[in-house]
């Protein structure tokens, strides 16, 4: 699973061929989930809540760049880092 970013302790990565709807997985120490980049909401998992605050802002400023990656993971293509959260 590439991983496309990392701030604040939490990776970010994407699976290349994954399922639909177009997510990335987060991760901060045992914590885990997938997050909707077009919704902005956790499909599955959880993270403690100041985390997950920062993950769905990241995932806001970040939509078109995530979605970008997204289609290029369906073709199995090199993904790109994506700016960590400041």
């Amino acid at each position: 699973m590439p991983e496309i970013s990392l701030f604040r302790g939490i990776r970010i990565a994407m699976y290349y061929s994954d399922h639909n709807p177009p997510h990335f997985h987060a991760v901060y120490g045992d914590y885990r989930c997938l997050v909707d980049i077009q919704h902005g909401c956790v499909i599955r998992g959880a993270l403690p809540a100041r985390q997950l605050k920062l993950v769905l802002a990241w995932n806001e400023l970040h939509q078109d760049e995530l979605m970008q990656n997204w289609e290029l993971a369906k073709d199995d293509k090199p993904l790109n880092s994506v700016a960590p959260l400041m």
